[in-house]
């Protein structure tokens, strides 16, 4: 029995010794990687104030955003992910507004589509002529996520309104919805951009992104901008953040995201190598016992049977 038994701690053990090795030398580059079958769909609300072109005022009218986020599994590769995000933003004046609307719609403020390629575990953006459109806009910098294990640190980030990364500046944490998150600001001032079609302007904006930095999932965001033009006229002052449902969905979701994490990180690799370690030495003690107590009962017959013999 002692065999039986120790041979089954054995075996036991030697399975979690190489789960615990799996779960350390391969798990990471297999869970710390963004998946290509995600398809997000975010809502934001806020209000902005648009120029009046009749009267020369802004007036103010509260709005809705819907934005979609969806891998394009095909072009996708092991290490790019290809996107394509479409946005939304939409008057909302009478509080039953939907999603979006067509282009002929006046309440439609805009409608945008964005094709752009990051890399799967740094969340930079990969300007991959093979896998991207042709008339896709380069991007560069962080686009919908910040890496796995993210840092207190500054990472560049890509602002569409003016075609390139700016810094995204980490200013400490900050629990949303229960879930602790990094802060970072991004802050633009003056930037030159075309309003309308062949009229100027200028562009300010501060973003605020609060991320949970394991996963490197975003998990509310803030947007407070402002366009002019050129002669310092104010044609736009926009204000908006994810929907306190949304927020909540996000935080579910990193709680799960975050559990499976530990479990594959943490969790296997402890029971792995000490459950194992425990295991093999467990068995090969009674594998040895058993021998000895074998060994012990055969002299005792031996003994006995010279006795017997005398």
């Amino acid at each position: 029995m002692r065999k039986i038994s120790g041979r089954i701690l054995l075996a036991l053990g030697g399975f979690l010794l190489v789960a615990g090795v799996l779960a350390t030398a391969w798990a990471p580059g297999v869970v710390k990687k963004t998946p290509i079958d995600v398809d997000t769909t975010t809502y934001l609300s806020g209000t902005v104030q648009k120029l009046n072109a009749d009267t020369g005022e802004l007036e103010s009218h509260p709005i809705k955003i819907l934005s979609q986020t969806k891998n394009d599994t095909d072009a996708s590769t092991d290490t790019t992910g290809v996107w394509v995000q479409t946005a939304c933003v939409v008057l909302n004046d009478d509080g039953n507004a939907p999603n979006c609307v067509d282009a002929t719609d006046p309440r439609l403020v805009s409608a945008t589509v964005d094709v752009f390629a990051t890399d799967r575990v740094s969340g930079l953006a990969v300007n991959d002529a093979g896998l991207l459109p042709a008339d896709a806009v380069p991007h560069d910098g962080l686009v919908n996520k910040f890496p796995f294990d993210s840092a207190k640190t500054t990472y560049p980030y890509w602002d569409s309104t003016i075609g390139k990364a700016v810094d995204a500046v980490y200013q400490g944490t900050e629990d949303i919805a229960g879930v602790q998150t990094y802060k970072y600001v991004v802050t633009i001032k003056d930037a030159p951009i075309e309003i309308l079609d062949g009229v100027q302007g200028t562009y300010d904006n501060v973003a605020t992104i609060y991320v949970e930095p394991k996963t490197g999932a975003i998990q509310q965001q803030t947007q407070d901008q402002q366009r002019y033009l050129e002669d310092g006229t104010q044609v736009l002052d926009l204000k908006a953040e994810f929907t306190p449902e949304q927020v909540q969905t996000f935080a579910d979701d990193a709680h799960t995201n975050m559990g499976q994490l530990t479990l594959m990180l943490v969790v296997i690799p402890l029971v792995g190598f000490i459950g194992g370690g425990l295991a093999v030495l467990g068995g090969a003690a009674l594998l040895l016992t058993g021998r000895r107590r074998s060994e012990d009962e055969t002299t005792a017959d031996r003994q006995a049977s010279v006795s017997l013999g005398g």
